[in-house]
């Protein structure tokens, strides 16, 4: 089930935040940013952020917002995270494809990544199989903990906006 995420929901899913980050792996964030910090990253910041609950277990997370302001903001950006311990269990495609509802029923007409690790195969795939195209490398973007500085992957995908007419009328 994917749900609008609450305070509590954060707190709960903070110790897998917390390891994700301080791997510094597939984050850009500060690997020892406080709760308070993460939480307003996260969950203020954004448009919305979601969970997804199994059992009543939060395994994963995202956020959807706008990628720019202004004259940009058609675009929106999200971010995921998935508890290490349920890893390929497909819930990133399954979030990553409510992101793509949500999107479209927001009004965004596009959805970017900014920086996906290059050394993140895993992810880089699973965009692709979505529909993500990668339409920009940055050399050496990213310090990664084990592999030193590795590249980034700017990816993006066009919302079919008559798609939203369609998850509308399904959610009704």
């Amino acid at each position: 089930m994917i749900r609008e995420m609450t305070k509590s929901d954060f707190v709960a899913f903070w110790p897998c935040f917390r390891r994700i980050i301080s791997a510094q792996e597939t984050y850009a964030l500060v690997p020892d940013m406080t709760m308070e910090e993460a939480f307003t990253l996260w969950c203020i910041a954004p448009k919305q952020a979601y969970v997804f609950e199994e059992n009543g277990q939060i395994l994963g997370t995202y956020y959807i917002k706008a990628n720019a302001m202004g004259p940009g903001s058609h675009v929106c950006n999200c971010g995921y995270m998935v508890d290490p311990n349920a890893r390929g269990r497909g819930i990133a495609k399954v979030m990553c494809e409510h992101s793509q509802r949500q999107a479209r029923l927001f009004g965004f007409t596009a959805m970017q990544f900014n920086a996906v690790v290059a050394t993140n195969t895993i992810a880089v795939k699973l965009w692709q199989q979505l529909g993500f195209s990668i339409v920009g490398t940055i050399p050496d973007a990213y310090q990664h903990r084990r592999e030193g500085l590795v590249d980034c992957h700017v990816m993006y995908k066009s919302m079919d906006v008559n798609e939203a007419k369609k998850s509308e009328s399904q959610v009704r």
